[in-house]
Order: C-alpha cells, then structure tokens, then sequence
C-alpha cells in the first residue's frame, strides 16, 4: 500500500515530489517517461501511480490507459495544469482516481492520495463480500455518496467563487465563495439566473465565443476584469473558465474567480509609500528646477537693466524674452507638480476616443506644420462611443504628441522627413490602444531607462522633467499600461492601453 510509482518528465517535480511522499512514509518509484514508467509498473506492481498528463512520447492519458489495461485495480493521480481542465476530465472517464493543479500543494496531494489508499483499502473490502450480494452494492452505493459529497465538499469550501451552468447556460453550481464576491445568496441565483444575468458583459462575450465554437479554443485564460456586485459597485477579480464537454456535447460551463479588492488596497498602498520616499528626490530635483529658472530670471532682468541704462531697445526685448520663457517653465513646473502630486480617481463617462485624437491633432498641427513636421492620423472607426476618462486621454495623448514633436525638432538631422503618426484600435478583451510615434532624433537604452523618472528630461533646459512621470501616473490611475520603444536617430514610439466599458445606446 506504501508504494508508489511517480512519472514525470521534469526532474526537478520528480525529484521534489519523491522527497514529499518519502518524508511521509512511502516507497516511491521514480521514473523520466511514460515507457520508464510502464517498464517500472510491470516489474514493481504498486497500487498507487502518479503520473504527469503532458509528456513527450507517451502522454499521461496513454500511461493511464497502459496500467489500466495491466492491472485495473491500481488507482492512478493525473498531475494537469489550469489549462488542461478537458484532458483531466476525459482522464476520468479513462479510470482516474484524481486529478489535481499544478503547482502540487502538499495539502491537495495528501487529498489526493487519502482518497486512492481509501479507494484500494474499499476495493480489498468489496472482494471480501462478494458472496454477499447485498452488502457489496450497500458499500457502493456508500462509497459513492461519500465521493459525491466530497466533491461538493470541495467546491463549497473554496476560496475561490465557483460558479458553474448547464447547457442552457443557466446557473446550478454558485458556491460560498461566489456570495462572497457577488454579494448575491445562493438562494438568489441558483436555478434562477443565468449568466448573462450575472456576469458582466466582456465574460459573456467570451462564454458565448468558447461556446459555439467547434475546433477551437474552449478554455479561457486567467485575466483580470472587473465584475459588478449585488449593490452595483465594481469589483476586481482574476478570472478563468471553460466550456463543459462530453463527446464532442457541451455539457455547460464553469468560471473561477479570485477576489483582488486586498491585493489592490495594498498595490495603492505600496503605490503611496513608494511616492512618499521620493519625496526626498523629489524636493532636490525641485531645487535643481528652481535653481536653473531663477538664473534664467536674473539673466533676463540683467538685460533689462543693461537696456533701461542705455536705452537699447533689442536689449530690453531679449531680456524680457528670457523673463518670459522662463515664467512659462515656472508655470510648467508648478503644473506638473500638482498633477503628479494630487491622487485622482478616473472619471468615466460616456465619450468618443477618435475625436480627443481630432482635437489634439488641431492643436499641434500648426507648430507641426512651421517646423515642416506631417502630421498623420490612423483611427480605428470601431471605436465609437465607449465609457473611459476623457481628460485623462486628452491630457496623456497631448503631452505624448508633443513630445513627438519636439523630438523631431531636436532631431540633428535636417536631410528627415519628419513625421508624427497619432493612432487608435480596439483591441479583444475591452481595450483600446492609442499609439504615438514620430521619425524623429530617438532613444538609446540608456535615456529609455531613465524617462519615467522624476527630473529627467532630453530637452535640456527646456523641459521640466516631470512629463512623462505625470504621463505615466495618469494611465496607471485609469488601470491602464505605457510601453515605449525607441532607436537612436530613427524614432520613438509610445502605446498607451487603457479599459473601456461599451456605452449604453439610449
């Protein structure tokens, strides 16, 4: 009963596993393959294998049906990642005794493996009343309402919310953790809704998609949405499901979901921590800024005494065009701050991604066009109307496309044609990509490293360095994502990913 034989293909779970089951008192036989591991079978004869079901060679679903073949009574454990859902359920059908997810934890192993010795030790009992008829299907029927009750057991003691349908796509399993997260009693909800009565739109989507397809792919991935629950407010969750098959049937559906309102109170939490012990660099970058404005100031006031002295008109312009250029650096300054500076939640409402584009694009057109900088638009006419922050899209996309100006500017070489490319998409899963790119003077790694931090700047006395910080602060408050690629002296392009929500149609 203490033996067992372990097939794995990767050495380090086969070496890992094997010390976990020694330390609890088994014998265990390990081997690299399917065929090491029917050759070791045929010689060791074990009542307990566990096997890997993705292998080179033969698989763990052939391994099965190989022992099963030799000797029906071992019980086999098929090892399965998330994604492999289908293949362990036909491993079921096939004679498994369990399945369980990788990464093994030790408490579902040692569940795992109680319930095989349980199997073989009820097995042995049955063999010694097959003379009596009527006890052998009285330990059956036993032996079966304790796995049933097991497996309910299982679900409904997940922390994870487990909601599961039939063919109908009506909901008949929706455990505790699912009320925890939903808000809604299993009284509510079993039997009576469905999933599009439930989940949000995006989940329906997917559902619907891995339903009727035939060939393709039935499992949807873990991803992160957000759900809305019983008192309408929005919850975020890590989301997985998969379509429910027998022959070639859809038999229903089941999703998971991991409740990450904690995780995401601590990330904000981390967030605000990491941003108050910048304050220190902060501050010295700030002097550094003020230091440089103020000799600006008094080069330009200096000027203007010179010119007042002497009565010399183009002294008092140029003083006063220095005074002027570094209060506008002033004002820049103290507007970057305050928006880096100020926690802002996004306020979504109903909008139209393409015409903030249209609006940026008339707004640096005209310096675009004196420098002999083209100006191109790529809109995606699928992005309509959708639920986002406008002001946050404006603000971003006006200081990225002025950036793309600027770097044509700075861009030493004259013999260019300058461009600047404003782009939308919509992409799958309730994203729109904005894309900014210009043919300009370009990045080395080095500068690429340094963009998003705090008084950096590649325009040199003319910027404050504080941009592409506020850039970045304003697409992470909208849960969004900035990705940056660059090439010296060719261009630079910048992807900005933000969620969107359909809007209503009225």
């Amino acid at each position: 009963m203490n033996k067992i034989l372990l097939i794995d293909d990767e050495p380090d779970i086969l070496r890992v596993l094997g010390i976990s089951l020694k330390a609890d008192g088994y014998q265990v036989i390990p081997a690299p393959n399917g065929a090491a591991g029917l050759e070791a079978f045929a010689k060791e004869k074990p009542p307990i294998v566990i096997t890997d079901i993705k292998m080179p060679g033969m698989n763990g679903i052939e391994v099965l049906e190989k022992i099963k073949e030799l000797d029906p009574g071992t019980e086999v454990i098929i090892i399965t990642g998330h994604g492999d859902i289908d293949n362990a359920i036909e491993s079921l059908k096939y004679g498994a005794s369990d399945f369980i997810n990788k990464p093994v934890r030790d408490e579902a192993l040692s569940i795992a493996l109680a319930r095989a010795k349980e199997k073989l030790e009820i097995r042995q009992k049955l063999k010694e009343y097959t003379t009596n008829l009527e006890n052998k299907i009285e330990a059956a029927t036993r032996e079966l309402r304790r796995q049933t009750n097991f497996q309910i057991k299982l679900i409904q003691s997940s922390n994870d919310g487990i909601v599961a349908t039939d063919e109908s796509l009506k909901i008949v399993v929706y455990n505790p953790g699912a009320e925890r997260i939903f808000g809604y009693s299993q009284a509510e909800v079993t039997y009576k809704m469905e999933l599009k009565d439930l989940f949000p739109s995006e989940i329906n989507n997917l559902f619907a998609g891995a339903f009727t397809v035939k060939d393709g792919q039935r499992d949807i991935p873990w991803r992160e949405s957000v759900i809305r629950g019983k008192d309408g407010q929005g919850i975020p969750v890590r989301f997985s499901g998969t379509v429910l098959t027998e022959k070639d049937q859809e038999m229903g559906t089941v999703a998971f979901f991991q409740d990450l309102r904690e995780i995401k109170r601590l990330e904000k939490e981390l967030v605000k921590s990491e941003r108050l012990a910048a304050v220190g660099q902060t501050v010295a970058g700030l002097a550094h800024g003020i230091k440089n404005i103020l000799h600006g100031l008094k080069g330009g006031s200096y000027l203007v005494d010179i010119g007042i002295k002497r009565d010399d008109t183009a002294k008092l312009k140029k003083g006063w065009d220095t005074i002027k250029r570094n209060i506008g650096r002033t004002s820049n300054l103290v507007m970057d701050l305050l928006s880096y500076s100020k926690e802002r939640e996004p306020e979504f409402e109903a909008c139209r991604p393409n015409e903030i584009i249209e609006d940026v694009y008339e707004l640096i057109k005209d310096r675009a066009r004196e420098n002999r900088i083209e100006i191109v638009k790529d809109l995606d006419d699928s992005v309509g109307e959708v639920v986002m922050d406008p002001g946050i899209i404006h603000e971003v996309l006006l200081n990225l496309a002025s950036n793309a100006v600027d770097a044509c500017l700075f861009d030493e070489d004259l013999t260019k044609e300058w461009s600047v490319k404003l782009q939308t998409e919509k992409e799958p899963g309730g994203i729109i990509k904005f894309e900014v790119s210009d043919t300009g003077a370009g990045m080395d790694e080095a500068v690429l490293q340094k963009i998003f931090t705090s008084f950096f700047s590649t325009k040199g006395h003319r910027g404050t360095g504080l941009g592409l910080m506020v850039t970045q602060k304003l697409i992470e408050e909208h849960r969004g994502r900035i990705d940056v690629a660059s090439v010296l002296n060719k261009g630079t392009t910048f992807t900005v990913r933000l969620p969107y929500e359909a809007a209503q149609v009225v």
